[in-house]
């Protein structure tokens, strides 16, 4: 997440990984950090800065924005999953199971955030070795982390175990799932903390780091949620109003690895070189050097307006040249290169080299979505019109032609053309269907033509994925799983 971390910082982190959390592979596996540690560490800003580091180490493995985190969005109509991965087709299709591998895989790095946030906010209050300043930061820094797991949480599974700082003195991990409002309050008093506690920017060494800015804008991406759309537009307002998160100039910045920290980018996983199973080779074709996962569909190619630069930007089509740079030069994008004859190329860009730039940002939350959701709640609370300059900034910087009385399928089409392939359609449409604005269970009905049966989606059942069966296993049945999905303790 920090650009420290892909230089001189990383070993540093790599131990301190080690150090407070030893060899845990779970939640139920945690170690007491708040006691466990602090007679060797906790003692200067030095041990703070670097357990602020390790928070966010958890987001660009494998099982977080490395993969499996986007593998939730293969459920949309945007993508088809290609690769060879049978658990990715059966959370696809919605045949899926507790047992599934991945809706387990990011459980463990969520809550491995969660806790080194809690070790923060235990421990870093005593130290007196520190400036207030950059204290108030690495606090703030941990509020928004721990808020950050647990609406990833909240998405995908609703209610979970909630674990704060109580629990890690008392070493009580195996407690009752949470309700999905307990984890959306506790959502928004991290995130109230974290805004006050976050500086409006970063100098030039820090950038990466979540800001005032960042937690304003998750925060107003919670009350849409939770259809608060005042508290929304006045959260969202803080952010699209600000200089200091201004669009970026070209659309393609955010998705340009020597631009890609502009002050939109408002949170990332940050790349880095020595990471290996990341988003540029599981979306690049094969013989380029990928593997060929999460496919476009024909659905968004069409929901591109004419002439809309984005379309280009996110998208290879067969006809497209291009730069493979090194040895591959300049190369024509064929349709018998993936499963679906399109790709994906908002995170994949190639170094001088000719090999797949690793270094590249998986976005996680731009100004560009805030704009939208403050469109959204105005228009949900005032009518058609109300978000249209909120819409036409957005399209405005990509030479789109304004709306005008613009409601909620203006709203839809622009969050969808703008958002591709940011791991927000699926969530997007099961909100939408919740408030009865769209019919997810006809969306998802569609023929797909040559792949798979057409997908049947079962209300509530699948606005949630189960709970993984391992930790339900692991709670000896304090732990209950998701409404509609069997389990052992059943």
């Amino acid at each position: 997440m920090i650009k420290i971390i892909k230089n001189r910082y990383l070993a540093p982190i790599v131990g301190l990984s080690l150090m407070i959390s030893g060899c845990n592979t779970d939640l139920l596996e945690t170690t007491p950090y708040g006691e466990s540690t602090s007679a060797t560490f906790w003692r200067n800003a030095d041990d703070a800065v670097a357990a602020a580091n390790a928070m966010y180490t958890p987001l660009r493995e494998e099982d977080s924005y490395g993969h499996n985190e986007n593998v939730f969005d293969n459920c949309s109509d945007d993508l088809y999953r290609a690769g060879d991965h049978g658990y990715e087709e059966a959370m696809e299709n919605f045949t899926l199971d507790p047992s599934n591998n991945g809706v387990r895989a990011g459980w463990k790095n969520k809550y491995e955030m969660i806790t080194r946030a809690n070790a923060i906010l235990i421990n870093v209050p005593e130290i007196e070795d520190i400036d207030a300043a950059l204290k108030n930061r690495i606090l703030g820094e941990a509020h928004f982390v721990r808020a950050f797991g647990y609406w990833r949480f909240s998405l995908i599974y609703g209610g979970v175990p909630l674990i704060i700082e109580q629990n890690v003195i008392d070493g009580n991990f195996n407690v009752p799932k949470s309700t999905l409002a307990e984890v959306q309050a506790l959502i928004e008093s991290d995130l109230m903390e974290a805004v006050s506690l976050l500086p409006e920017i970063h100098t030039s060494e820090n950038i990466g780091r979540p800001t005032k800015g960042t937690a304003n804008g998750l925060l107003a991406k919670l009350y849409v949620y939770q259809e608060k759309f005042p508290e929304a537009i006045t959260a969202g307002t803080q952010v699209i109003n600000n200089p200091a998160y201004k669009l970026a100039d070209n659309f393609r910045d955010n998705f340009t690895p020597a631009t890609e920290n502009n002050p939109e980018m408002l949170f990332a996983a940050q790349g880095a070189e020595n990471w290996a199973d990341v988003p540029q080779y599981y979306i690049a074709p094969r013989p380029w050097g990928g593997w060929d996962f999460h496919d476009p569909t024909q659905s968004i190619v069409d929901e591109f307006e004419a002439g809309d630069p984005r379309l280009g930007y996110s998208i290879w089509q067969p006809g497209d040249m291009v730069d493979r740079r090194g040895e591959n030069g300049i190369t024509e994008f064929t349709a018998d290169l993936t499963a679906t004859g399109y790709g994906q190329n908002k995170y994949a860009t190639f170094k001088e080299d000719g090999n797949l730039d690793a270094g590249q940002n998986v976005p996680i939350l731009r100004t560009a979505d805030v704009f939208l959701l403050v469109a959204e709640a105005k228009i949900r609370e005032n009518g058609a019109g109300a978000g249209d300059a909120e819409i036409n900034a957005v399209r405005d910087r990509v030479g789109m032609l304004p709306v005008s009385n613009a409601g909620m399928p203006e709203l839809i089409h622009e969050r969808r053309v703008e958002l591709f392939g940011e791991n927000q359609r699926h969530q997007d449409l099961m909100r939408w269907d919740k408030a009865g604005i769209v019919d997810i269970v006809a969306i998802y009905g569609e023929d797909r033509g040559q792949f798979d049966p057409v997908r049947v989606f079962v209300k509530p059942k699948h606005y949630y994925f189960p709970i993984p069966q391992r930790e339900i296993d692991l709670s000896n049945g304090v732990l209950k799983q998701n409404e509609g999905y069997s389990s052992g303790d059943d």
